[in-house]
């Protein structure tokens, strides 16, 4: 499992700086995908402690930051030059915390009002989502918040063939070079889907409640859960 996340750490390192100006060719859905993660980010706090899991260059993070301009920020990922390029992104914001970790081991210490990932959580194992969710749940204040925008396993074979064959077809139709398109199929084999029924009774296993998928475009989806008051 460790030369697994080694490998994602490298295929994301080497792809740092052209990460963002691929989102929208890569991601079909790119408007609604994050637009409909950052509406799901309600909080009662004027400055909410927010947490970034896999928070690579701090794409999501920075349409979040337009939303609650004086919260407090703590990014998340394994790869450094990623982390790098959120720094340049934010600038020395002196509201924004860097970790360059495995979140799945993480000893957080504190906790969070907002917790959020995008495209990141599939990288993990099934046990180790399902360990992940759990972890979240127990360092989300009371009425916390997760959001998981992520990409999910087709829930029967063709179901999951017509999915990728969909993705493919926008991508080499996007302008996206063939280099590119290349990197973006072999980043694909690093990819550990799962199913979105799954992924959803994890969540409520995890104490989650409300847990909805709010979203989903073929294998794009926005996944919500709430912590209730304790």
């Amino acid at each position: 499992m460790e030369e697994s996340k080694q490998k994602v750490r490298t295929k994301f390192d080497d792809n740092a700086r052209r990460y963002d100006s691929q989102r929208k060719q890569l991601i079909p859905c790119f408007d609604d995908f994050y637009g409909i993660a950052v509406s799901l980010a309600a909080s009662e706090k004027e400055s909410p402690r927010i947490l970034d899991i896999g928070a690579g260059t701090g794409l999501l993070s920075s349409f979040l930051m337009e939303k609650y301009p004086k919260a407090s920020f703590t990014l998340i990922d394994l790869s450094e030059k990623m982390l790098e390029l959120a720094k340049d992104r934010f600038d020395d914001n002196p509201n924004v915390t860097y970790l360059v970790a495995d979140y799945a081991k993480y000893p957080f210490a504190e906790p969070f009002d907002l917790i959020v990932s995008s495209l990141s959580i599939h990288h993990l194992t099934d046990p180790e989502k399902a360990a992940l969710y759990r972890t979240i749940n127990n360092i989300l204040n009371d009425k916390g918040i997760f959001i998981n925008a992520d990409q999910v396993l087709g829930s029967t074979p063709y179901l999951d063939k017509m999915y990728v064959t969909d993705w493919k077809a926008k991508v080499e139709a996007s302008g996206l070079s063939a280099e590119a398109i290349a990197a973006s199929y072999e980043r694909l084999k690093l990819d550990i889907f799962a199913p979105l029924a799954d992924q959803l009774n994890w969540l409520k296993q995890a104490g989650f409640v409300d847990v909805d998928c709010v979203y989903k475009y073929f294998n794009f989806v926005v996944l919500f859960g709430r912590k209730e008051t304790a």
